[in-house]
C-alpha cells in the first residue's frame, strides 16, 4: 500500500495533466487494501472459508458498536460474519465502479473535481464512495470488536489503526483541499502559487510524506518474520520451500480475481440466499443447554454406579482403576472420531 500511494500521488506531481485518472486508480486500489487486510484476519481465524464459516457459527456475536448500537444484533454468529463480509467486500465492487463513472464524466467534462455544483459528477460520486468507504471501515472495526481477544496475539489493534489512518487521512484531507481551494474558498491563486498547485501539489506532497511515516508504523504492525521459514519451529506442518518466489507472490498478491469472487459471493448471499437461509439451521441460533444446578449434581454423585448390569458402589480401592479405564476408551472415542 504504502509504495502504489507514494509512487501515484508523485506521478500526480509530474503528469499534473492527468491527475483526476491517477487519482481515480489510487481510489481503486483502497478496496482491495481494506479487503485484505479482512482476508489476514480471517486467516488468522482458520485458513479456509468453510472453516471460518464453522468457527463463526459457534460465536455469540456482540451488539454492534456506535452508531447501530441500537439495532437488534443477528442471533446467528454465521449471519453475522455474512453481513460482515457483505459489508466489506462491497467495496471491491463500488469503487471501481464509481472510478469508472468518473472517469468517464471527466472525459466528456462533466466531472469537475473541484466544483461543488449539482449539475456536475464530482459531488454525488464524492459523496456515494464516501458512504460505501464508511461501510466498509465500519464493518472491519466491528469485526475487529468482536475478535480482539481471539486475535490478541497477533495484536490486531495496531493493524487496523494503521488502515483507518491512512484511508480517511487521504481521503478526507484530498476533500477538504478540495473545498478550501474552490471560489470563494480561503485557499486562492497567488502570484507564486497557481491553482493547480493547491488543487493537486499540496495534497500529493503531503502524501508522499505521510506515506514515509506509514511505512514506519507498517514495519511493526505487520511484521515480516512469522513468514520466514528458518524462524519457524521445526514440525510435520512445517513446508520446507516457499510456495512461490518473490515475484510470483508479488503477481499473486495483485491478482483481483480472488476479490471478484468474494463480492460476488457476498452478493449471492444476501439476494439469492434470502429464501434458502429459513430453512437452513445453521443460521438459527443454536438453543442453551441448560445448566447442571447443585441438586443435580450431589443427585448424580450420590447414585449408585451400574457395571455390566450390577448396580454396586465404587470404593476406595477401585477408584482408580475405574479412572484409568475411562480415559482410556476416552481416547480410543477421540482417536476413532
Amino acid at each position: 500500500m504504502m509504495p502504489i500511494y507514494a509512487i501515484v500521488s508523485f506521478s500526480s506531481l509530474v503528469f499534473h495533466r492527468q491527475d483526476v485518472y491517477l487519482e481515480l486508480i489510487r481510489n481503486c486500489y483502497e478496496a482491495f487494501v481494506i479487503a485484505s487486510f479482512f482476508t489476514l484476519m480471517c486467516h488468522y481465524v482458520a485458513p479456509t472459508l468453510h472453516q471460518q464459516k464453522e468457527y463463526f457459527r459457534n460465536v455469540q456475536p456482540k451488539p454492534w458498536i456506535f452508531p447501530l448500537n441500537g439495532v437488534k444484533v443477528p442471533r446467528s454468529g454465521l449471519t453475522w460474519f455474512n453481513i460482515i463480509y457483505v459489508g466489506i467486500n462491497q467495496f471491491c465492487i463500488t469503487r471501481p465502479l464509481f472510478a469508472l463513472i468518473a472517469i468517464v464524466t471527466e472525459s466528456q467534462g462533466r466531472y469537475c473535481g473541484s466544483s461543488t455544483r449539482p449539475e456536475n459528477g464530482s459531488l454525488w460520486i464524492t459523496l456515494l464512495q464516501g458512504a460505501c468507504v464508511l461501510v466498509a471501515m465500519y464493518c472491519v472495526v466491528q469485526f475487529y470488536m468482536q475478535l480482539k481477544e481471539d486475535l490478541a496475539s497477533h495484536e490486531p489493534a495496531l493493524k487496523v489503526l494503521c488502515i483507518k489512518l491512512v484511508m480517511f487521512l487521504v481521503f478526507w484531507q484530498t476533500w477538504l483541499l478540495g473545498m478550501l481551494s474552490r471560489k470563494k474558498g480561503p485557499l486562492q491563486p497567488t502570484a507564486r502559487l497557481a491553482s493547480l498547485d493547491i488543487r493537486v501539489g499540496i495534497p500529493s506532497v503531503l502524501i508522499c510524506f505521510e506515506m514515509t511515516l506509514f511505512a514506519i508504523l507498517h514495519h511493526w504492525a505487520f511484521p515480516w518474520r512469522p513468514y520466514d521459514l528458518d524462524r519457524q519451529l521445526r514440525g510435520p506442518d512445517r513446508p520446507e520451500a516457499y510456495a512461490r518466489s518473490p515475484f510470483g507472490a508479488f503477481l499473486d498478491a495483485l491478482n483481483p480475481w480472488d476479490y471478484a469472487k468474494a463480492a460476488a459471493r457476498g452478493l449471492r448471499w444476501l439476494f439469492h440466499g434470502v429464501h434458502h437461509r429459513m430453512n437452513d439451521s445453521s443460521y438459527h441460533a443454536k438453543p442453551a443447554l441448560p445448566q447442571k444446578t447443585a441438586v443435580d449434581t450431589e443427585s448424580k454423585a450420590s447414585m449408585p454406579k451400574v457395571r455390566n448390569g450390577t448396580r454396586s458402589d465404587p470404593g476406595p480401592r477401585d477408584e482408580t482403576k475405574r479412572r484409568l479405564y475411562d480415559s482410556e476408551h476416552r481416547g480410543l472415542r477421540t482417536v476413532s472420531g
